[in-house]
């Protein structure tokens, strides 16, 4: 079985994969290209695992769901979430994360 780069644990057949899973490799991406925002955004990612029931599975994650989390928070974080959204959203297709969350053909 294939896994993606720096992945915390492989996909195991029949469980979902987690949105934890995909936001820490995000997190330690951010961190060898942007230290700075580490911080700010793992503290974000865990909002957002949280508003979608803590241990969600990544598919809970959807531009809709994101965009609904982001209009809960305050005014302020608005920015920093829709700047979060976009760029986790674009690392989970370029790193496969989207589609080893959604398997098309499991072996019987």
């Amino acid at each position: 079985m294939s896994t993606l780069p720096g992945r915390k644990a492989p996909p195991i057949v029949g469980r979902p994969v987690l949105l934890e899973y995909a936001a820490d490799d995000f997190l330690n991406e951010v961190t060898r290209q942007k230290p700075w925002k580490r911080a700010r955004w793992e503290t974000l990612l865990e909002s957002l695992d949280a508003y979608l029931g803590a241990s969600a599975p990544l598919l809970a994650y959807t531009q809709l769901t994101g965009e609904q989390w982001r209009r809960s928070l305050e005014g302020a974080e608005h920015e920093d979430a829709a700047e979060l959204l976009t760029e986790f959203r674009a690392y989970l297709r370029d790193w496969g994360w989207l589609d080893c969350a959604r398997p098309v053909n499991l072996p019987d």
